[in-house]
């Protein structure tokens, strides 16, 4: 009798011992595919257990969560949704999550370790910390001047401070209520069956995940790479450009939107836009200067983050000499975010040094301790100091003298550049309205704000579609609200 129990015993223990080592396979060595696994659902329950950590404009939450008393218990909710949504993107239990929601995902669902009281601490706990704030850089009256400039128009407005690099205010119309889509029933998928069926495409934040073909506002560039590399050394000096301007080694003959750019001076063709000043300019220049222009205000640069990803802005190197010409009045395969064109303004008000955008200010625990700070970003140089005083001249010209009048402010210093873009099959597309600009109180020493909005749909009969009298008016009121004490 005692030897069958001695067996039984002895069976049970190795029982025991199986079980502990197929626990140990399924928990150490399988551990990764079940947590991958879409049958389990613990980490989606568990992320939803909690409030989401919020997203802050001027010390102001712009989201929020809601108990809705289910089993994915809090959902994201949102304040001016439409206003903040190319900021915030959306967080949703059916559809995850876009733009900061996104990258800032791990700090606001709780689940970065930086939010744990020792490291490895959740890891032994299986708990999850409460989610983290992220603090924007945006300043809400720029926001909402930029908001309301666009109105019921397509198009995007970015804007910089350029001693530091913050973005200011980050607009795309049309936008969309991303509260719509936060949570996982018949609501949210309706209303992601209608954005994305839109062909408006509500949620492309045009801002920074769009590019459009620059127009004139590129020739800031193109006088930039010109006054640097020694092409251009007196800006009243006659040019001797013809009108029109045949492209080298074709028979197509470029043409101007004004009067009087045969022979201009820069100062002249600058200030009324002339394409044939400009083309042959960038001729001149070359294309290894401009490339070296182009790269230096970050065109080609496909590692932009602010956090999350800017699209890449373009200038193709592979141009001939009549493609060196199209792509130096921002037309060809020249592409650009309104981002980018806000960093190339930034770039000339900031004495020709270009700081990285940011639109993350700092990123804190519940509680308010700080987790991470933006700090002060590296610049490089754009242009030489000299070359950017005379770009100053130039956009102060476009303003107070030219095709930019509608940007002006009194009490302060602006500068500007115009520009129209065509685009469509043999140009035949409603052209792109485009207005870059600066800014700064008449006694300040330093620009306050950079600015660049495009208009893709101006409401306007197609040949009087400008960037001066459709897209200035938005970019005075951003900078206005900016200057505003």
């Amino acid at each position: 009798m005692t030897r069958h129990i001695r067996h039984a015993a002895l069976f049970c223990a190795l029982l025991l011992v199986a079980l502990l080592v197929n626990a140990s396979r399924v928990q150490v060595l399988h551990a990764g595919d079940y947590e991958v696994n879409p049958a389990n659902r613990r980490d989606t329950i568990s992320r939803y257990q909690q409030p989401r950590g919020n997203i802050l404009v001027a010390g102001r939450p712009v989201t929020g969560s809601r108990d809705t008393g289910e089993h994915l218990r809090y959902e994201r909710t949102y304040t001016d949704g439409p206003l903040y949504a190319p900021v915030t993107g959306f967080a949703s239990q059916e559809y995850g999550t876009t733009l900061l929601e996104h990258a800032e995902d791990g700090l606001l669902s709780g689940a970065a370790p930086l939010l744990a009281p020792l490291p490895r601490w959740n890891e032994f706990t299986r708990s999850r910390n409460a989610g983290g704030n992220v603090v924007t850089t945006i300043d809400p009256a720029a926001q909402r001047a930029a908001y309301e400039g666009l109105g019921s128009r397509k198009g995007a407005v970015a804007a910089i401070e350029p001693s530091t690099g913050r973005i200011l205010a980050l607009v795309s119309a049309p936008s969309y209520e991303p509260a719509l889509l936060s949570g996982n029933g018949t609501v949210a998928r309706s209303a992601w069956a209608r954005l994305n069926a839109d062909p408006d495409r509500p949620m492309l934040n045009r801002a920074v995940q769009r590019t459009y073909p620059p127009g004139s506002t590129f020739k800031v560039v193109t006088a930039a790479a010109a006054l640097d590399a020694g092409v251009v050394k007196n800006l009243d000096r006659r040019t001797d450009s013809p009108d029109p301007y045949t492209l080298p080694g074709t028979t197509t003959r470029l043409t101007n939107g004004s009067e009087g750019c045969e022979n201009a001076t820069v100062r002249e063709a600058f200030v009324w836009s002339c394409n044939t000043v400009f083309a042959k300019l960038g001729v001149d220049t070359g294309v290894a200067k401009m490339k070296e222009m182009a790269q230096s205000f970050g065109f080609n640069d496909a590692g932009l983050r602010i956090p999350f990803p800017v699209a890449r802005s373009t200038f193709d190197t592979t141009v001939d000499r009549a493609q060196l010409a199209l792509s130096s009045i921002g037309q060809y395969n020249t592409r650009a975010t309104p981002l980018q064109m806000a960093a190339v303004a930034a770039a000339v008000a900031g004495g020709g040094q270009v700081r990285e955008p940011y639109l993350v200010e700092r990123t804190t625990r519940a509680g308010g301790g700080t987790v991470s700070t933006a700090g002060s970003r590296p610049a490089r140089r754009a242009m030489h100091p000299t070359t950017a005083t005379r770009m100053r001249e130039l956009m102060r010209g476009v303003v107070e003298d030219g095709t930019g009048r509608k940007a002006a402010i009194p009490g302060a210093l602006v500068g500007g550049k115009t520009g129209t873009a065509q685009h469509g099959l043999g140009n035949s597309g409603t052209p792109y309205a485009w207005f870059i600009s600066w800014a700064q109180h008449e006694e300040d020493m330093e620009a306050r704000v950079a600015v660049a909005v495009v208009v893709e749909d101006a409401a306007a009969d197609r040949g009087e579609i400008s960037g001066g009298g459709t897209a200035a008016p938005i970019a005075r009121a951003v900078m206005e609200a900016v200057l505003k004490p």
